[in-house]
This record gives structure tokens, C-alpha cells and sequence, in this order.
């Protein structure tokens, strides 16, 4: 015991030594603010070394802020969450070779729909016309699948009470940089609202994948404070909720309030319609009762659109609605006129369109993986010779860029990824289903947005890495408690 304890002091002497010896680099070589950005940094790094959960907790915070300080690598940028992802994978296996002199890694539900994808997406490699999109595009999913193992392997019930709480933290300061611009009309003049206000965008640049990121933390927000006022009123006695998962509760309401204004705030028609569908998914599953309040929720729609037809309710909101139904229809674009009101609509048909022209031409393996962009000028449109980056609907990029394996191997992936939720939700009771419900809500809301949108980007693969580890952790506990 007396030998343990020395080789614990001798080990916190060197990381004061390593602290303090870089201190003093610092401070002599480098001007102060880099110094002092260098030395925070480092001296951050340190204690995730010593303290390997703060790791998992600066990587959920830098998923929304690693783009402040991005590093070019030419096809794109490294961010702290990339830098973060790789540090809090290389502190558990460094952990295990040193504990367990063994690298052991139980392999989740999730590990084969995701192993068959990554395969398929790397065999469209042989057709990409730029190897570095198709690394780009792979590697995101390789770290969407690597936290979703690690999360599955190292979560026990404080890490993941604690990582909730930081989740809730980071969106709930998304939410306030999004009301604040809002109010104060700060962004650019594009996204002016009514000559009054400014869409939300947070620090993701554009409006759409801001209110994405909401959506990807709001249902597991509202499972968790629809679990704790509503256990509030059962026979369990309320004192009986530790200290810890009040904190929680009570973050999770205020959490939920401000991201809610901030998604209605960013005047994202995708994200609204995917965050309706979440929201009625996580509590119809947590409770049987839910049903009443579905069904509370239709006669609302039926009284807005009877308020509509009455025009009692504001022009701006109903013209906000007015063409959600174009969406899921399919036109020919070319002989579209192409005004104010329906540019949205048209554009991403346009996208839709070259992405299934390419799927015709390419049906097997597609035209490589993250290549939608490069080979788009071959299959572009009259008036539509812009790319953006992506096809507006992430089953048909996938298609288009791996071809109907590919789409088949995404489909098998996400209908295994909901079966899994649904098992989570269905054997589990308390705090551990409203969060197994609350990330079948995030999967719906994602699956949703992604109709008209790409989610992927801004490290957010990382996020829903994390959601489905979650998921196989209250599955592994179930099992090991029956």
C-alpha cells in the first residue's frame, strides 16, 4: 500500500515538474497572449491526462466552439474537437495497456452496421475523383463510430449524469449567442428577419446547422425535465432523487427553454418540422399517458390552421409554413420559374436531381465517397451551377456518392441504430429511459433535418457518436443488472 502511494506522489511530482517546466518556456519564447494561450491549453491537456472524464467533457464543449481556431489542412480543417476526439481515444488505450497490459474493447450492437458502411464508402474510394473529399468525408465517420465505442466502453452512471450536464451547459450557451443576435441584429445582412431581427446562427456560420445542433440536444433535454416534473407526482417520494439528479433536472428545464427560443429563432423550417416529430417521439415513449398530450398537440395544429384560415394568426409565420408540402414532391427544376417565394424549394430539387443523375450513371459504387461537390459541375443544372457542398438530402448524397450499396449500408446502419433506442427505452426505467428516449428523439430529429439538410459537418458526427454510445451503455446496464 506504502509502495502504491509513492508511485501516485512520485507521478503528480512530474506533472507539477512538466507544468511548471512549460510555464517557463512559455513565458521566455513566446509573446504573452500566445503564451498564455499555449500554456492554458497545454496546462488543460495535462489535466485530461491526470483526469482522463475532463477529456470527454472539453470535447463535448468543443464540438460548437472547436471552429473558433481551426487548422488548415487543404481539403479543410482540424478543430480542437478533431484534436480532443484523438486525445481522449490515445488516454484509453494508453490506460488499458498500462492497467491491463492488453488492449480489450467490447464491441457494441452498433460495430457491424458500422463496419459495413465504413467498407463500403472505402471501396468508393476506387472511384472518386479526389482521394483527399473521400478521406475528409471517411474519417468523420470513423470518429463518429470511434466515440460511439468509446462511450459504450468507458460510461458508467456518474460520467454519464456529468456529460449530460455539460451537453445541456453548451447548448444552453449556443442558445444564448443565438438569442443575443437575434435581438441585437448581429450577423450579416443576409439573415435579416422583417428588417427587425437577425436569424440565429450561433458560432456555426449559417442558421440551419445551428438550429441541427439544438436539435441534436434539445429532446434529451426535454426527456429529462418531462422525467423529473412528472416523477415528481408519482409515489416515488421526490427526496428520494439524489442531489446530482435534481442539478440535472433543474438544468435540463432552464436548458430546454432557452435552446427552444433559440431553434425558433434561427427560422429553420427543416429543423422545426424534425424537431416537432423528436419531441412527440421522446414523450410518447417515455409514458403511456403521452398519448393525451398528442393528442392535446393535434388539436393545437388543428386550431392553428383554423386560426390560419381565419388569418388571426401573423402573415409571417403562416408564409414561414406555406411551402414545407413542396418538399415532398418531385418536379423537373428546369421548368420552374424561379422567384423570392419558392428559391429554396427549387434549389434543393435542383441538388436532389443531380444527385440522382449521378446514382443513374454511377449506380454500384457511385462517384466516390465526399465527391458530390467535385463531380457536380458534370451533372449541374441551368441556373444552378453552385454545388454547396452537399446534395440537401443525406441519403440521396450517400447514394449518389457510394452508389445502392452504400444507401442500403446507411439504412441498415440508422434502422439498427433506432432498434437499439427502442430496446433502451423499453427496458429501462427512470432517469436512464427519459435519456435513452430523449436520443431516439435526437436520431429523429436527425434523420428528419437530414431530409433537407447535412447534419455532418461542424464535428456533429462527433455528437451522435456519443448519443448512440449512451445508448449501448443503458442497454449494457440493463443486461447486467437482470
Amino acid at each position: 500500500m506504502n509502495q502504491v502511494a509513492l508511485t501516485r506522489q512520485s507521478a503528480n511530482r512530474i506533472w507539477i515538474a512538466l507544468a511548471a517546466v512549460l510555464v517557463a518556456g512559455a513565458l521566455i519564447v513566446l509573446p504573452i497572449p500566445s503564451a498564455v494561450a499555449v500554456v492554458g491549453g497545454a496546462l488543460a491537456l495535462l489535466a485530461c491526462a491526470r483526469w482522463n472524464e475532463f477529456a470527454l467533457y472539453a470535447l463535448i464543449l468543443a464540438i460548437p466552439y472547436g471552429s473558433w481556431f481551426p487548422i488548415s489542412i487543404g481539403v479543410g480543417n482540424l478543430t480542437a474537437a478533431d484534436f480532443l476526439a484523438a486525445f481522449l481515444l490515445l488516454l484509453w488505450l494508453a490506460r488499458m495497456i498500462a492497467r491491463e497490459r492488453a488492449i480489450r474493447v467490447h464491441l457494441p450492437p452498433l460495430a457491424l452496421p458500422f463496419a459495413i458502411f465504413l467498407a463500403v464508402a472505402f471501396a468508393s474510394f476506387t472511384v472518386a475523383a479526389s482521394y483527399d473529399a473521400a478521406a475528409k468525408e471517411w474519417v468523420k465517420w470513423l470518429e463518429m463510430f470511434a466515440l460511439y465505442v468509446w462511450a459504450a466502453n468507458n460510461l458508467d452512471r456518474v460520467k454519464l449524469e456529468r456529460a449530460l450536464g455539460v451537453f445541456l451547459i453548451a447548448g444552453l450557451s449556443e442558445a444564448a449567442i443565438g438569442i443575443y443576435q437575434f435581438t441585437f441584429r448581429v450577423g450579416p445582412p443576409g439573415f435579416t428577419l422583417f428588417e427587425r431581427f437577425m436569424r440565429a446562427y450561433g458560432t456555426f456560420e449559417q442558421p440551419n446547422p445551428y438550429a441541427g445542433y439544438l436539435a441534436l440536444i434539445i429532446p434529451i433535454a426535454f426527456g429529462i425535465a418531462f422525467w423529473f416534473v412528472t416523477s415528481r407526482t408519482l409515489p416515488v417520494p421526490s427526496h428520494k432523487l439524489r442531489l446530482e439528479t435534481w442539478g440535472l433536472g433543474l438544468a435540463a428545464c432552464v436548458a430546454l427553454a432557452g435552446m427552444l427560443a433559440a431553434l425558433a429563432m434561427s427560422w429553420s423550417r427543416g429543423a422545426w418540422f424534425g424537431m416537432a416529430a423528436a419531441l412527440i417521439a421522446t414523450v410518447v415513449a417515455q409514458s403511456r399517458r403521452a398519448f393525451l398530450f398528442v393528442n392535446v398537440g393535434a388539436l393545437l395544429l388543428a386550431a392553428i390552421i383554423f386560426l390560419g384560415s381565419l388569418n388571426l394568426i401573423p402573415d409571417f409565420v403562416t408564409e414561414r409554413f406555406a411551402g414545407i408540402t413542396d418538399y415532398f414532391g418531385i418536379f423537373d427544376v428546369r421548368g420552374v420559374p424561379v422567384d423570392d417565394a419558392n428559391f429554396a424549394v427549387v434549389e434543393r430539387m435542383a441538388h436532389w436531381q443531380v444527385a440522382a443523375d449521378m446514382l443513374a450513371d454511377h449506380p454500384w459504387l457511385g462517384v466516390g465517397f465526399g465527391n458530390y461537390a467535385v463531380a457536380y459541375p458534370a451533372y449541374a443544372l441551368p441556373h444552378w451551377s453552385d454545388p454547396l457542398g452537399h446534395a440537401h438530402n443525406y441519403l440521396l448524397n450517400v447514394a449518389a456518392e457510394t452508389g445502392i450499396a452504400g444507401a442500403l449500408a446507411y439504412v441498415l446502419l440508422w434502422g439498427a441504430a433506432f432498434w437499439q433506442s427502442w430496446r433502451a427505452v423499453r427496458g429501462t426505467r427512470g432517469l436512464p429511459r427519459a435519456v435513452a428516449a430523449g436520443v431516439l428523439g435526437t436520431l429523429i430529429a436527425l434523420i428528419v433535418q437530414n431530409s433537407f439538410d447535412n447534419l455532418f459537418v461542424h464535428s456533429m458526427q462527433m455528437q451522435v457518436g456519443m448519443g448512440l454510445g449512451i445508448v449501448a451503455y443503458l442497454n449494457w446496464a440493463r443486461d447486467a443488472n437482470e
